[in-house]
């Protein structure tokens, strides 16, 4: 059997965010559950800002199409994304707009980098809800643009205290819940293959 193989990422740059140590841990947990998982760092792959004005001229940049081929290759999402006065970082926004462009040989409708993807949402932020009001906006946009978006989650609430200087979760349970939502991804996308 292939192992399913996930893409996971952020909707943060910052070099020491806590979301993307939050991925990590999930990654681990992915991992051990027997999928290939390919971590996104969007500060790698630089996007400009949507603009259609810019695709009718110029098509979709260069780190775009790059952005759909990943997309289209990994039927997981491992999702870890900040809340931005209670809602979805611009980065995350940004990315998933996008993707939703048609690129040649796509379908008119664009959606392919979305449609029949199944994905996990976490979160962690310094406030005391841990970025859940986010993630009702990611998770609203996804399931509109057909993502099968699992209803398990995360929100890591007080994330200053929440993490030790190696990046995991000093809490157990919340440690082992952000494992378990990678491993839960890996077992239903082996499932489904």
């Amino acid at each position: 059997m292939t192992a399913p193989k996930i893409l996971a990422f952020t909707g943060s740059a910052r070099t020491d965010s806590f979301n993307k140590k939050l991925v990590k841990i999930a990654i681990a947990g992915a991992t051990a559950a027997g999928a290939e998982v390919t971590y996104l760092d969007f500060r790698d792959l630089p996007l400009p800002l949507f603009d259609e004005d810019l695709e009718a001229a110029e098509g979709l940049p260069e780190n775009v199409l790059k952005l759909k081929a990943l997309m289209k290759s990994h039927p997981g999402f491992l999702i870890a994304c900040p809340e931005y006065n209670s809602s979805i970082t611009p980065l995350l926004k940004n990315a998933i707009d996008w993707a939703s462009r048609p690129a040649p040989g796509d379908p008119p409708a664009g959606l392919v980098c979305f449609r029949d993807k199944v994905a996990v949402l976490m979160s962690a932020s310094p406030g005391g809800l841990g970025g859940l009001r986010g993630l009702i906006h990611v998770r609203s946009i996804l399931s509109n643009i057909g993502v099968l978006v699992l209803p398990d989650q995360k929100a890591i609430s007080s994330a200053y205290q929440a993490f030790d200087q190696n990046g995991n979760l000093k809490d157990e349970k919340q440690r082992t819940d952000i494992h378990n939502l990678g491993s839960k991804l890996a077992t239903i996308l082996i499932k489904l293959g």
